[in-house]
């Protein structure tokens, strides 16, 4: 585990500057670091440099950059490759050096090419440069667990676990994406492939970016091509279903089992992330199954008991008998990590969860070196309110065209039928457009968007492409594309580096995902009960009274925060002379919104006008901003 940086240049960055621009990733590999250039076709240098958290094979050898055998190729790497052990049997004329996975990298591709990131279980983002061939390969983990940054400036691509060594770099232009601030406000993510910055990208999920060095004639310098796709997985998995559901359960049960125990290799202490929530719960049990000893938990609770839970975490620890640590958490600690999100979440990211999870995450390094979490469960087994909303919403779709129909009619447009109709019902009257049916949003909302920033273009119109007509199938689909990499799993990376504390995910692993595509619906929200094969999976190992209640997640009094001890920054932020020299918003419209909500507050439950968010993520990228725009 570690942050990864490196450059393909025609010589303008020194061995100096790239050692630097590493260097800013500290955090993310404190154990050892390397920085390597290497002399390259058509006068370009490479450059290679890692900053390593040590998990797998502390000793020298697993230094990176590594090199092959032959020393035809050379890799640095972030993440983990689960199933390294059973490739190293594949590849057992390897004349391996090392006891780590990288290696396995280097083996790997010289056996089978670039096609060898198919065969990878795990999470990871690759550099890998062929002398050879003189190309150099970006790699990403199939559903974008570990970030992959780059920077093309003409011929030169730059690249890095982080935007902070890109920014490091020398002739770097800050130069802001403004196109993307409404996706953000509304989002409260940047989603890939943009980032802030208008040159960087993110590397996709699932995708291989091949830079030649010395193209030949008609051949692309630089190609991004997919190796896997959460589309082409759906439709592979629903042409070969698994319709008995005892039998689904324990097939199911099964890869699960084997997705922690592979997660629990290591050569360094591991613990487990547990909120006593079922996915936490489920993967601790299965942790603990497989342990000989008792297993090392962390949970964290509020003073604020609208927001604790951390009674049932400690009631699921008590039951499978693990060690666990509990901390109750003050308001005044949490405030005090607002101020530090930008320097670790380098892009402006506004999911307010991420400051529990840089708690809990901060508790686990006091004892472990890697946690397992249970991110996942939701997406890939129906478990988000938002997905039982959509299968009433689509019920009443046809409803809500009538209902629509109507209310354009002659006299009743002008008087706003519409808009005296209560909220639900609006909602699903006004849901017409097709790219849009599974991200149902309030119009007040986006007026709103619109009034702040010119625009209501923010939600994603890729939706129709998977072909599916079950709404909450598509919002899944659609969920694993977009929120999943863009927003929880960017939040564990960076929560959880910051501490160099390693999160690993076994519900993401790439054996539940095609499997769970393989099961029918009805597995996932039977009658109302979401989750329900998981669910199921769950009472093996836990009594249900310690498990069925209402779900809570990791949440923060934004209200109470901006209207507190956040007011005042957040007034400088929105005064309208800071925001018309500043030019990125509707100075006036922004000043007078958040005037008014500091004095009157969100519109309450099924309004359509609760604001806070918006507004959080507005505190949240004038935040950075002052961080990364003034500097």
């Amino acid at each position: 585990m570690c942050g990864i940086s490196g450059f393909i240049s025609k010589r303008r960055i020194t061995l100096e500057d790239l050692t630097a621009m590493n260097d800013t990733m500290y955090h993310r590999g404190p154990n050892d670091s390397g920085a390597e250039i290497y002399d390259a076709a058509g006068g370009y240098a490479v450059g290679f440099a890692q900053r390593r958290l040590s998990i797998m094979d502390l000793s020298p050898l697993g230094h990176q950059p590594m090199h092959a055998a032959d020393k035809r190729v050379s890799v640095v790497f972030n993440g983990e490759i689960y199933n390294f052990q059973e490739l190293k049997k594949e590849l057992s004329g390897y004349p391996f050096r090392s006891q780590c996975d990288t290696e396995v990298i280097l083996a790997a591709y010289e056996k089978w090419g670039i096609d060898c990131v198919s065969r990878f279980n795990g999470m990871f983002a690759v550099a890998l440069y062929d002398r050879d061939a003189q190309e150099v390969y970006l790699v990403r983990d199939r559903i974008g667990k570990k970030p992959l940054y780059y920077w093309e400036d003409g011929e030169n691509l730059v690249f890095a676990s982080e935007l902070k060594p890109i920014l490091a770099c020398p002739g770097f232009d800050r130069k802001l994406n403004s196109d993307i601030l409404p996706v953000f406000l509304y989002q409260q993510y940047i989603p890939e492939p943009d980032t802030i910055f208008e040159q960087v990208k993110k590397l996709c999920p699932g995708t291989i970016l091949r830079f030649r060095l010395q193209p030949d004639n008609g051949q692309k310098r630089r190609e991004c091509f997919s190796y896997w796709s959460i589309k082409e997985s759906y439709q592979k998995g629903i042409a070969d279903p698994v319709t008995d559901f005892s039998r689904a359960k324990a097939e199911l049960k099964a890869i699960l089992q084997k997705s922690v125990k592979s997660r629990m290799e290591a050569d360094v202490p591991l613990g487990t992330f547990l909120s006593g929530g079922y996915d936490s719960s489920l993967m601790t049990a299965m942790a603990q199954e497989a342990s000989e000893a008792p297993v090392k938990t962390f949970s964290i609770g509020f003073e604020e008991k609208q927001y604790d839970e951390s009674g049932y975490a400690s009631a699921v620890a008590k039951h499978l008998g693990t060690q666990h640590t509990e901390e109750i958490i003050s308001e005044k600690q949490m405030l005090e990590l607002v101020e530090s999100i930008p320097q670790y979440f380098d892009e402006p990211m506004a999911d307010s969860s991420e400051i529990p999870t840089m708690l809990v995450s901060a508790l686990a390094r006091k004892q472990v070196t890697v946690a397992l979490s249970g991110d996942g469960g939701d997406e890939f087994f129906c478990g988000y309110q938002m997905y039982q909303k959509l299968g009433q919403a689509q019920k009443l779709d046809a409803a809500g065209a009538l209902v629509y129909g109507i209310s354009q009619l002659p006299g009743l447009k002008q008087a706003n039928l519409l808009g005296r109709l209560p909220f639900s019902v609006r909602t699903i009257a006004q849901n017409r457009d097709k790219r849009y049916k599974t991200q149902l949003c309030s119009d007040k909302y986006l007026a709103c968007m619109k009034n702040l920033t010119g625009t209501d273009q923010v939600r994603f119109d890729r939706e129709l492409d998977y072909n599916v007509k079950n709404w909450q199938i598509r919002r899944m689909l659609l969920d694993m594309d977009t929120y999943l990499p863009g927003d929880i799993l960017c939040k564990v990376d960076r929560a959880s580096m910051k501490y160099s504390l390693e999160a690993r995910c076994p519900i993401l692993d790439q054996r539940v995902m095609e499997y769970s595509f393989r099961l029918p619906h009805s597995f996932k929200d039977h009658n109302g009960c979401q989750k329900y094969i998981l669910k199921e999976i769950a009472y093996d190992y836990i009594p249900r009274e310690l498990l069925d209640r209402k779900k809570t997640g990791f949440s923060v009094p934004l209200d109470k925060w901006l209207r507190g001890p956040l007011k005042n920054k957040l007034t400088d932020y929105a005064s309208s002379a800071f925001l018309k020299q500043q030019g990125l918003f509707n100075a006036d419209a922004t000043a007078k919104l958040i005037t008014d909500w500091l004095g009157a507050g969100d519109g309450g439950a099924y309004t359509g006008s609760n604001y806070s968010r918006i507004i959080w993520a507005f505190f949240i990228f004038q935040q950075w901003a002052e961080r990364y725009l003034q500097a």
